[in-house]
């Protein structure tokens, strides 16, 4: 019967007395297995941020799209901004559960971002939004 020493003297009621050499390697190396629950986005969480995000691209395409008029251009940079703040929301909401952006550091991991990324991202960011007030002044 593996698990039970080859010597029956050395039983004792609760067990063994001392490891059997040939059975101790037998259950494979020990790891500690993490007892908290993996942290992630909740649909709780992403709901209102999908919901805000596809508000203000409605809101942002529409008038770009169809030209309503004077209000057009307003009821776009308003679309716009929403969209932004659906998307900074979820960024942070991100963050918060430990997600993060290729090239920066996670919460908490006590080094600094990579500067190369920051200036990418910081230059996509601007390109959107010299996209977007450009399309939008157009309007006029």
């Amino acid at each position: 019967m593996l698990g039970l020493p080859a010597d029956p003297a050395r039983l004792t009621p609760d067990g063994p007395d001392a490891p059997d050499p040939a059975v101790e390697g037998a259950t494979g190396p020990e790891f500690e297995v993490e007892l908290r629950p993996q942290r992630r986005l909740r649909i709780w969480q992403i709901t209102p941020i999908v919901m805000l995000a596809a508000a203000g691209s409605l809101m942002f395409a529409f008038p770009l799209a169809f030209e309503f008029g004077d209000g057009g251009a307003v009821v776009a940079m308003l679309g716009f901004l929403i969209s932004c703040c659906a998307g900074g929301w979820g960024m942070m909401a991100a963050r918060r559960v430990g997600y993060s952006l290729p090239g920066l550091p996670a919460r908490g991991a006590g080094r600094g971002p990579d500067w190369r990324m920051v200036a990418l991202y910081a230059l996509v960011a601007l390109a959107v939004v010299a996209l977007a007030v450009y399309r939008v002044a157009r309007l006029r």
